[in-house]
């Protein structure tokens, strides 16, 4: 059933121009893009609206749905030009980002006719395009679920100052939020990363997510009074791009398959949930994730691959 419920993911989707001794490798990228690959490499029916160009790194981004199976929304290809992201690398490997953008958000279809809306990012931030997001999103969550990623980008976003606002909206009007710990970090500098979970759940959130690299994520649901630590895989790690967005990806999926996303039903028994519920949308999480670095890119794993995947590590307890 699931399957088969239309997801839209409302955001960025861009060139990742990266500049390292030199030289200039430009990779599709955008984290409302990663997701929606991870959706439809997951067997459900994604969808993107997004802002690009009608130039040849817009090209390369509509070829890339295309070759994915993510439908694109009417409209999407209204920018000025396709919006790039350079990262410079340094020496010791670390980068730097500088954003040249063009951002808004095209006439979207019928928010009633999907079942799940996701977004996030600086897309969910800035200017005009960031209040039409928070506008959908208010929308949407009147007939389906919205998950909602903060993914802070401090080079194109300002200060905390400048988005905590718009960040407690989209929180306000999400049922699953994700964020890094060190996204939490960066809005509320003097808090603890539990006390701000806890605070989300107050605000109507039925799970709250905070990912932590290496040590793996920490969640916390509106119906359990703990926090549920739960360890990565133990892979051998190629790169973490994109390990934060095939995460989301997973569960997503594992929400939706298990009767916890997509509709205002879904909404109230997420809400309701316990650890038993929802263990297996969280352990498909760390399987997409887990393939995801143990790959180069921002690698979207199937259902096959998930299946596959579980034998070697199966539902933990």
């Amino acid at each position: 059933m699931s399957a088969q419920s239309r997801v839209l993911c409302l955001g960025e989707a861009l060139i990742d121009a990266v500049h390292r001794d030199g030289d200039t490798t430009e990779i599709v990228g955008g984290s409302l893009l990663n997701v929606a690959a991870g959706l439809a490499a997951l067997g459900h029916d994604s969808h993107i609206a997004s802002y690009w160009g009608r130039d040849d790194r817009g090209a390369r981004l509509d070829e890339f749905c295309a070759e994915r199976g993510i439908s694109v929304v009417e409209g999407t290809r209204g920018a000025s030009h396709t919006t790039v992201a350079h990262a410079e690398i340094n020496e010791a490997g670390h980068a730097t980002y500088t954003f040249d953008l063009d951002w808004d958000v095209p006439a979207l279809p019928d928010l009633g006719d999907f079942a799940h809306l996701h977004t996030g990012s600086y897309a969910a931030a800035l200017g005009a395009g960031g209040e039409k997001v928070l506008a959908a999103a208010r929308e949407a969550s009147r007939t389906g679920t919205v998950s909602y990623d903060p993914n802070i980008r401090p080079a194109v976003m300002g200060s905390p100052d400048d988005v905590r606002g718009r960040v407690g909206d989209l929180i306000a009007c999400a049922d699953i939020v994700k964020a890094s710990d060190e996204d939490i970090a960066w809005l509320y500098p003097t808090r603890d990363v539990e006390e701000v979970m806890r605070e989300w759940l107050k605000a109507g959130v039925g799970m709250v997510v905070a990912t932590c690299g290496p040590r793996g994520a920490l969640i916390a649901l509106a119906g359990a009074r703990d926090l549920l630590s739960v360890a990565p895989l133990d892979v051998p790690v190629a790169d973490t791009v994109g390990a934060g967005d095939s995460f989301m990806a997973g569960l997503i999926s594992g929400l939706l398959d298990a009767g916890l996303g997509g509709s205002v039903e879904a909404k109230d028994r997420l809400r309701a949930a316990t650890w038993d519920t929802v263990l297996p949308a969280i352990h498909r999480a760390t399987l997409t994730s887990g393939i995801t670095v143990s790959k180069h890119g921002a690698f979207a794993p199937t259902r096959e691959a998930i299946t596959e995947e579980a034998t070697r590590w199966p539902l933990f307890c």
